[in-house]
């Protein structure tokens, strides 16, 4: 339906431009948008982050490119998930620690990006706040803690460098201690083709554990691998009618999103 909208709108567009210079002014912003949705269909794609389920890795107001060539194509890599494809062509399986986008298997239609834990036939668990993968504990050092005002109480404010059972290492955050309902699931089988993703904001994301919203993501849901930040906006609370006092934060923009942890957490 959207495909056709802009089908004929485009053939009104046509129709106006009636002289041959415009016409051919046109073909060339016809040309331009026509090479722009093949580069985001068949290799990057651009997302904004609205959310702070990511922190630390990912902050609310970061404009990222997203890799759909990484894990080979499915509908969901196309614009508006088109049904042309069924499955997944030239698939290559993701690795855990990887950050991807999928598509919420809820709708199919929601955007969503979370950090992968589990793989298809995992047993994944947490337990006052400790990730266990097949009944092993993920080893977590803690990095840095902090204390933030939120609603005017203070919370305790933990940063860990979770290692993964690939050596995959990543910042993950807890806000409220060990012991909210996030902390302590059931255990997860990942069904066959699916896989287990979780926020690195741990008290903070809807994601896996949330079994009748997110679950587990079929792999034909998935669109591709965050890759890096090519912009990134603070806000700070100020709406569009005061964009004037957002600040563009310069040190996130080129910043590789799936890299290994820096320097200052390892020797932390």
């Amino acid at each position: 339906m959207q495909l056709s909208i802009i089908l004929l709108i485009l053939l009104v567009l046509y129709i106006v431009f009636t002289s041959e210079s415009k016409r051919e002014a046109f073909k060339i912003i016809i040309s331009a948008g026509l090479i722009a949705l093949f580069i985001r269909t068949f290799f990057f794609q651009p997302f904004t982050i609205p959310s702070g389920s990511m922190i630390p890795t990912l902050l609310i107001g970061d404009f990222i490119f997203v890799s759909q060539y990484k894990y080979g194509y499915s509908k969901h890599s196309l614009p508006f998930s088109l049904p042309l494809i069924k499955g997944r062509i030239l698939e290559k399986k993701p690795e855990r620690g990887d950050v991807v986008v999928f598509k919420t298997p809820n709708d199919n239609r929601t955007d969503y990006v979370k950090t992968l834990i589990g793989l298809p036939g995992d047993k994944i668990q947490v337990k006052e706040g400790i990730l266990y993968i097949n009944g092993e504990i993920v080893e977590r050092n803690k990095v840095q803690n902090s204390t933030i005002r939120v609603h005017n109480n203070y919370l305790n404010e933990f940063d860990y460098v979770e290692v993964l059972p690939n050596g995959s290492k990543h910042i993950v955050r807890e806000l409220k201690g060990d012991n909210s309902p996030s902390d302590n699931t059931i255990i997860y089988t990942v069904p066959e083709n699916n896989f287990f993703l979780m926020g690195d904001n741990r008290d903070n994301s809807i994601d896996s554990r949330v079994l009748n919203y997110v679950g587990f993501v079929p792999f034909e849901n998935i669109v591709g691998k965050a890759e890096i930040i090519f912009f990134s906006i603070d806000r700070n609370n100020y709406g569009l009618n005061e964009f004037w006092k957002w600040k563009i934060r310069f040190d996130r923009i080129g910043k590789l999103i799936n890299k290994k942890v820096n320097i200052f957490y390892e020797s932390s």
